[in-house]
């Protein structure tokens, strides 16, 4: 592997970290990888994990949450004739997982922080903090919405999912795309990067290969047109600019135009199912 970029935990710790590239997925590796990893989550700042709305940045965070929610689950419904049931890893603040609810789905959630699963119960929804403390041993959709990056054991956790998948189920994933223009763009202050709480940063290569070696193949990939914008509203911030907002629109709409010709969106959904 080889040096592709140096950056910074902008968020949290202000830490330096370096981006690797391995060449043959072609996916970027973050080094070093910290053996405690909670304590980069354990912060007001990572809003993941919380339902903040204190600053402008929070409120349109949650704005876009919303927003997303029902695109995510309309994604969802495309790929299945009549919701079963749905396993969410990654679950943060139950959202996603209460929507499925709403939607027709016996659905379960897995997220292994306290906070989080706090703030979930609040609004009637139990995430587990473990997959082994799932009854259900199949499931006919397993989602990671910005998830898969994040996990520690790649490989295996890849495994367990894939397992816990239905023949005919369909497995979807969201993740940031370091071949986009705003990553391109923004270089080390990109917020798709946001290391060390990403640990992988994938490429459309590296999903399929990936995958391919646990018998899944790629059978769609659809855009997430908002994040194009919100990336780079944090990417002008960690930058300085006090004219964040305007820029990050500029920067956000031109990613996603340049992205109809290249299909290369600063995030990006992947479809996939069991080869048959």
């Amino acid at each position: 592997m080889s040096l592709f970029l140096k950056t910074k935990d902008f968020s949290v710790s202000g830490e330096e970290f370096e981006l690797h590239h391995d060449q043959d997925l072609d996916m970027l590796v973050t080094k070093p990888q910290p053996e405690s990893l909670d304590l980069y989550y354990e912060s007001e700042d990572y809003i993941s994990h919380t339902d903040a709305q204190n600053t402008f940045t929070d409120r349109l965070y949650q704005f876009v949450k919303r927003r997303n929610l029902q695109n995510k689950i309309q994604v969802v419904d495309n790929q299945v004739n009549k919701p079963i049931n749905l396993l969410d890893i990654g679950a943060g603040t139950g959202d996603f997982v209460l929507t499925a609810k709403k939607h027709g789905f016996e659905a379960f959630g897995v997220e292994p922080n306290n906070k989080a699963r706090e703030l979930a119960l609040k609004k009637g929804v139990g995430l587990s903090a473990k997959i082994e403390e799932i009854n259900t041993n199949s499931f006919q959709v397993i989602t990671l919405w910005h998830v898969l990056e994040h996990l520690p054991d790649l490989e295996k956790d890849i495994k367990t999912l894939v397992g816990l998948l239905e023949e005919d189920g369909v497995m979807v994933i969201a993740v940031p795309n370091f071949k986009s223009y705003d990553a391109n763009h923004y270089g080390s202050f990109w917020a798709g990067y946001d290391v060390p709480r990403h640990l992988w940063h994938f490429s459309k290569t590296a999903i399929a290969k990936i995958f391919a070696a646990h018998q899944m193949e790629v059978v769609k990939i659809r855009p997430m047109l908002f994040d194009a914008f919100y990336v780079s509203m944090l990417s002008e911030k960690y930058k300085g600019n006090k004219l964040y907002l305007i820029k990050a629109f500029f920067i956000g709409l031109w990613s996603n135009l340049s992205a109809f010709f290249t299909k290369e969106h600063s995030s990006l959904i992947y479809i996939l199912k069991k080869k048959k």
